[in-house]
């Protein structure tokens, strides 16, 4: 009986050796490709977590904090979540659904009597369950956030936006519904959004250093710094501050604590033996709702999936046999990734400080390959680069074309005075048109600027005094009795104030 039970011992322990050493080979690969790829994107910093059967099974940080600068990146280094907080505030809701206040189903407008669209039929009929699925009638109008408007101002402008298309008849990304929803939450619970999420689910969790805005962040705690590519180089920006645009996409976190939330995830959200959503609730969250294009993400144009879906606060799509649940998140330089495969009890979180750095969808899927699959064979990053690379190079030629068709020796119709003044655009902003030193301006709210060069004809193109935001072409369009009518900044028309 002794020799049969050290037998038994001796096989286990030969099972979690063996195991561990594959464990072990599995993070070194991973490690030894994040190394790789990071100087091919040019990456500062970046921190990643990857979560499976309850444990940490990787976690890591790495280069710095600031180019030019030693602080390093490290895997408590605070960057924001951005759109992957979406996902957290359906979590947030669905503990309201479990408690009876809402139901999914429930009429927005009779939770929050302010909310009003353009269209009378979308208004009265968008319920809590559109604010998470894209598909509510709108298109994107970020600026509204960009602009420095409070939440209660934004709402109030979204009343008169023209729909882009009927009340779930197509599926366009837009950030405002889920300011919505923070709003109802506010006004379900009697908390902000921000209290809320914060004594709902950061503290239960444990994730002591994560914060539902960047302003609630103590100033000693050690955050990364925004960087954007500039030709060839990557430079150091301001931080956007967009408070404003919580429950769509405020969060700020770290490795550390994202690696709570994924485990709480993965195990049907029990916290010490408590559920914190109820399993219909919890099946919601990621079940798909709608259909998304499959060309929401370029990555995808080599993933070839066979289809891509929303459910609530995460997209969904098919990877080597397996539903892959996942969400970006990009904010003013900085870039989050996170990713579940609930099958498998796995899950990943990478956090980078360059605008739009898709090493993260690279890791991502190496990940998937690496721990699921036993496979080191795919190099993402590299294919992801080629594909990237060769779309800067066709935007390169598309710039080079509209270039070579401008007008040559044309002048502005009018004295550049004319062109001054105040324009509105009712649910974006007033903007203000001034001349100095011969140069005209458009001056926006949250202190954005475009500085104009004239381009031929009433035609002007404007470099932001925010670089990175690039450049605008400004259109200005006259009346019957020869002034200035209208301005139209890409597009989207401003109407002369009186």
């Amino acid at each position: 009986m002794r020799i049969c039970m050290l037998m038994t011992a001796c096989l286990l322990l030969a099972i979690s050796v063996t195991a561990q050493v594959k464990e072990d080979k599995t993070a070194l690969a991973f490690d030894n490709y994040i190394r790789t790829a990071m100087p091919l994107w040019k990456q500062p910093g970046l921190s990643v977590v990857v979560v499976k059967d309850g444990n940490i099974v990787f976690e890591k940080g790495y280069g710095v904090r600031e180019l030019g600068k030693p602080a390093p990146y490290t895997n408590t280094t605070l960057s924001t979540c951005a759109s992957t907080t979406k996902a957290m505030t359906a979590a947030c809701m669905g503990m309201l659904v479990d408690e009876g206040k809402l139901h999914w189903d429930d009429r927005v407008a009779d939770l929050l009597p302010s909310f009003k669209l353009a269209d009378p039929f979308s208004s009265a009929a968008i319920t809590v369950l559109d604010l998470f699925t894209h598909n509510a009638g709108l298109g994107n109008a970020d600026m509204l956030w960009v602009a420095g408007y409070t939440r209660e101002e934004i709402i109030h402008r979204m009343q008169s936006m023209t729909p882009a298309y009927s009340l779930r008849s197509d599926f366009i990304y837009q950030n405002l519904m889920y300011i919505v929803a923070g709003e109802v939450i506010h006004a379900v619970s009697g908390k902000t959004w921000d209290a809320f999420i914060t004594e709902r689910l950061f503290t239960p969790l444990g994730m002591n250093n994560t914060f539902a805005d960047h302003s609630a962040i103590p100033a000693s705690a050690i955050s990364t710094v925004s960087h954007y590519p500039d030709n060839d180089s990557i430079k150091p920006i301001p931080y956007l501050y967009t408070d404003n645009i919580g429950a769509a996409g405020g969060v700020w976190s770290c490795a550390d604590d994202m690696a709570k939330w994924l485990t709480c995830l993965l195990d049907s959200t029990r916290i010490n033996g408590r559920r914190l959503l109820k399993p219909a609730t919890y099946a919601a969250l990621f079940t798909p709702q709608v259909v998304a294009p499959l060309n929401m993400y370029a990555t995808l144009q080599l993933v070839r999936p066979h289809w891509l879906t929303y459910g609530l606060g995460w997209f969904q799509q098919d990877y080597r046999g397996q539903m892959l649940q996942f969400h970006t998140g990009s904010l003013a330089g900085l870039t989050a990734i996170a990713a579940l495969v609930p099958d498998e009890h796995f899950g990943l979180y990478v956090y980078g400080n360059v605008d739009h750095s898709e090493l993260r969808h690279a890791l991502m899927y190496k990940a998937v390959d690496l721990w699921l699959h036993n496979d080191a064979g795919n190099d993402w990053s590299g294919r992801f680069y080629t594909l990237f690379s060769a779309m800067a190079d066709s935007a390169k030629a598309r710039e080079k074309r509209t270039l070579a068709k401008r007008v040559l020796q044309t002048h502005p119709t009018f004295p550049l005075t004319t062109y001054t003044g105040s324009f509105t655009n009712e649910h974006l902003a007033t903007v203000q048109v001034t001349l100095k030193d011969s140069v005209l301006s458009v001056t926006m709210p949250g202190n954005i600027s475009l500085q104009l060069a004239h381009w031929q004809y009433d035609v002007f193109r404007g470099a932001y005094n925010r670089w990175w935001f690039g450049k605008s072409w400004v259109q200005f369009i006259p009346g019957r009795d020869g002034e200035i009518k209208e301005l139209a900044i890409d597009e989207v028309k401003y109407t002369r104030d009186r």
